[in-house]
């Protein structure tokens, strides 16, 4: 297993107890050689998700959920903040969450090979970098060679991240603000669905511009792709930044999964080796109304 690249940072893991000791006992000894794919997915050879941040009120679980359960891939890269341990995670896990985790864990049983790289978020897994949960690796960075050759490092990228490291302190405080935000907004909207008023999105775009100010002036993705450089590779896949992209302009491929607080995106890898990005938002829109679209057909053909 690879050298930890980043510093050793541990996040306080005690939340994450109960949920680690209903899959102590997980084995991957009946895991096909082959992947198994269930009926109906659009699969992949390569998908990259990061920043899930299972446990906190910013996670768009339904979502996410519905984007597992029609796509798949050989492998998975799960790149950072899969969990957010950073506040107390009981009372924002909901059962989608949970449905999430064992989603996984049926496809690796599937024969579905999937790779853990550890974010600032869930840093506590870092204490287990090797092999957990069974067949799920868990590793500070790894490399991905794609089918056309392409060799990309595949890593979190909190390590690149200048405020997360001169200021960790200032970092969490942040993090604390806007998960006291989101459930200020999450109390708005119920009090509006009761009201059968549409939800506020107030909260939502008031972090984007934050978000972008603290953003606009620096230069984390000429870093990561400079860590690419370092370590001989073509490309580099992360997460951290909430900014989903795919581009050229550093001299190697820089691609960033996105997430599932605001964005809903991810990466893939087509058969032929070229990365894509994947927009659940707009997709799943389209599906619902193509979905829609065969109803009424169907009706006015009846």
């Amino acid at each position: 297993m690879t050298q930890q690249m980043t510093s050793d940072r541990f996040a306080d893991g005690a939340t994450l107890q109960p949920f680690l000791a209903q899959f102590s006992n997980f084995s991957a000894s009946h895991r096909p050689a082959k992947p198994q794919h269930p009926a109906g997915v659009r699969v992949f050879p390569a998908l990259f998700i990061s920043d899930m941040h299972l446990g906190a009120h910013s996670c768009k679980a339904e979502a996410l959920l519905s984007f597992l359960q029609t796509h798949s891939a050989d492998t998975i890269y799960l790149v950072g903040d899969i969990f957010d341990v950073w506040r107390p995670m009981g009372s924002n896990w909901k059962a989608t969450h949970h449905a999430i985790l064992t989603l996984l864990l049926d496809r690796v049983q599937q024969g579905v090979r999937v790779v853990y790289t550890p974010g600032n978020h869930d840093a506590f897994f870092r204490n287990y970098f090797g092999t957990y949960f069974g067949c799920i690796e868990v590793a500070d960075y790894v490399f991905h060679t794609a089918a056309d050759g392409q060799r990309y490092l595949v890593i979190h990228g909190d390590s690149c991240d200048v405020l997360e490291r001169r200021a960790p302190v200032l970092s969490k405080i942040g993090a604390h603000c806007e998960s006291v935000l989101r459930g200020v907004q999450l109390l708005v909207n119920r009090g509006l669905t009761a009201m059968g008023r549409a939800d506020w999105s107030g909260v939502d775009y008031l972090l984007e511009q934050v978000n972008h100010l603290l953003r606009s002036t620096d230069q984390f993705q000429a870093r990561l792709s400079q860590l690419a450089l370092d370590h001989q590779a073509d490309g580099i896949i992360c997460g951290h930044f909430h900014q989903a992209a795919l581009h050229n302009n550093f001299g190697v491929t820089y691609a960033n999964c996105g997430d599932w607080t605001e964005s809903c995106t991810a990466l893939a890898e087509t058969s032929s080796g070229r990365l894509v990005q994947l927009d659940w938002a707009v997709e799943r829109q389209s599906v619902a109304a193509r979905a829609g679209t065969q109803a009424e057909a169907v009706v006015q053909g009846a």
